[in-house]
């Protein structure tokens, strides 16, 4: 069977081919029919899109070649497993089997003073607007949309003629060029549009970040803080907003995350696409003043198999413990260790009684009454328990809050009752118990046997039933500097040469408002550089002072631990 290219797409311009090229096209009549698509790469064969079909069958020939070579040095995943550009081809002269075709590379384009940067928003998914492939997908620098393709028969090809919009950038290798002309286009003043599609930092850059007060302009006129940026809630993200927020705060996850070579190992889209949030965050040459995380709230949903989605509003501290996990799976090297780990991770040393109840019973019939039970402060407690003692990691700590009182006072109204931090602190000493239900009945004992360098705190403000959602409305009182946890929690004595770090200060706060099943996040963060406290909901930012972090429903908390 004969490829679609044969004679039906050679007749009309036959008349116009001379005798050598009646010859080639003979041969190519008698050669075998091109292999089919590789199975690992069902898109493969819209490549198509990127060239006239002549080239086809070299472009799956090395789509077949190099596929697997591209997932392993691009390690993202299936949006990476595009058909390499013809323009890489050019520029190193292969031959395209029929004819070698060379790009010129200009500098004089007489349209690049239609450029319009306002238009362009590279925070979306890299998809052509028409065929919805995410291969070989070009933007129009003219209206900012995306298109496929650069060859005659393809999207952006035709929209240049229709539209008469001729600068396009390739979202993947940052070329630009003039369409339908066809060269490249090599002038430096398009460098803020590719420090905008995919920001950069060096390290001597990272580490200043934490000391720079400068502002940055966005393209509108308005200032705006380089890692103090709103990020756009697209329908009921506002959970996954508050947590990324709060992240960007904790300085060696963020540096980490900010040089991409740090992670170029990780095959995991998750890890890439936070990687690219993270740098447009806190990048200080930015178009405007806010970022929408849609490209990682899509890899989200695919990891989470959906269940973490865009239009259902679910449970930050649910969000943050399954992406700080996920996170550590993805990055973690052969010793089990990750930047997660280094961050997050402490240790408890879990204490866990167990009433045997066959045990208990059969004493209960013995006549040795001084067996069966001993009497303590007036009442009596069974001996028959088993005991056990282990040793467990843990990113989070759960501060259980005391009951809202059930009867109004004389004005007819619930008090809100306070409870300072360190009383639900005393949860972790290693003698208060904690009576649990699930997987059966027990007495738990908890003490912290080694701190993290950031120790995350969660209020258990909600309780689910079959019927409602509940929410405990108590005030905690904390401080936000100098929380010393030696004085409440029994630490183990430091080991030689070493000091006991028990000090933290607070660097980010997530508070809810409103019904529980209607309510929703914001977040208070710390500015290094200037020690100034901020608010965040969504796309909202402002300054705020130090006392109202305390005033509010505290949901989640994470400390630094001082040097």
């Amino acid at each position: 069977m004969k490829p679609k290219r044969g004679n039906d797409n050679l007749v009309d311009h036959e008349e116009g081919f001379d005798s050598e090229s009646k010859r080639r096209k003979v041969v190519e009549e008698s050669s075998p029919s091109p292999p089919p698509i590789p199975i690992a790469n069902p898109l493969a064969g819209l490549a198509n899109y990127d060239d006239d079909e002549e080239e086809d069958e070299n472009q799956w020939r090395r789509a077949e070649e190099s596929s697997d070579r591209r997932v392993e040095q691009n390690g993202n995943g299936g949006d990476q497993q595009e058909d390499e550009d013809d323009e890489d081809e050019h520029e190193q002269g292969y031959s395209q089997g029929k004819r070698s075709r060379e790009v010129e590379r200009r500098r004089d384009c007489p349209y690049l003073d239609t450029v319009n940067r306002q238009v362009l928003d590279f925070d979306f998914e890299k998809f052509c607007s028409v065929s919805l492939s995410n291969l070989n997908v070009y933007a129009c620098l003219v209206c900012g949309k995306y298109y496929q393709g650069r060859g005659k028969k393809s999207h952006a090809y035709t929209h240049s003629l229709e539209a008469g919009h001729h600068v396009y950038i390739n979202l993947r290798t940052e070329q630009v060029y003039c369409l339908p002309d066809g060269y490249e286009i090599d002038d430096p003043s398009l460098d803020d549009i590719r420090h905008v599609l995919s920001p950069r930092f060096t390290k001597e850059l990272v580490e200043q970040l934490d000391k720079n007060k400068q502002w940055s302009r966005a393209l509108d006129g308005s200032d705006y803080l380089p890692g103090m940026v709103g990020l756009n809630n697209i329908k009921e993200t506002d959970f996954v907003n508050v947590i990324i927020q709060s992240l960007m705060r904790v300085t060696p996850l963020r540096n980490f995350f900010l040089i991409p070579e740090n992670y170029k190992h990780s095959k995991s889209l998750l890890v890439h696409r936070f990687g690219e949030l993270t740098r447009k965050i806190w990048h200080s040459r930015n178009f405007k003043g806010q970022v929408s995380p849609h490209e990682f709230l899509q890899a989200v949903m695919k990891a989470s198999k959906k269940r973490f989605r865009i239009g259902a509003q679910s449970d930050p501290v649910e969000f943050m413990s399954w992406l700080l996990n996920t996170l550590h799976s993805d990055l973690k090297t052969k010793k089990n260790r990750s930047i997660i780990y280094d961050c997050f991770q402490g240790e408890l040393e879990v204490v866990k009684e167990i009433h045997n109840k066959a045990l208990t019973e059969k004493k209960e019939y013995s006549n040795d009454q001084n067996a069966v039970s001993k009497l303590t402060g007036g009442g009596t407690e069974l001996e028959a328990a088993v005991t056990e003692t282990s040793r467990m990691p843990f990113l989070m700590l759960g501060l259980d809050l005391p009951p809202p009182p059930l009867f109004q006072d004389v004005m007819e109204k619930n008090i809100i009752p306070q409870v300072p931090l360190f009383n639900i602190l005393k949860k972790f000493d290693g003698e208060t118990i904690t009576e649990v239900v699930r997987p059966r009945i027990a007495r738990m004992r908890y003490r912290v046997t080694r701190l993290p360098q950031y120790i995350i705190l969660h209020m258990r403000r909600f309780t689910k039933n079959n019927f409602f959602v509940e929410k405990n409305p108590t005030l905690v009182n904390f401080p936000v500097k100098n929380l010393e946890l030696k004085d409440y929690i029994p630490l183990p004595t430091p080991k030689e040469n070493e000091k006991l770090r028990s000090k933290y200060d607070l660097i980010a706060n997530i508070v809810h408002d409103g019904k529980p099943d209607e309510g929703f996040y914001r977040v208070f963060v710390q500015r290094k550089s200037e020690e100034l406290w901020y608010e965040m909901q969504d796309l909202h930012v402002s300054e705020t002072l130090p006392q109202m972090v305390a005033l509010s429903e505290t949901y989640m908390q994470i400390y630094e631990q001082q040097q």
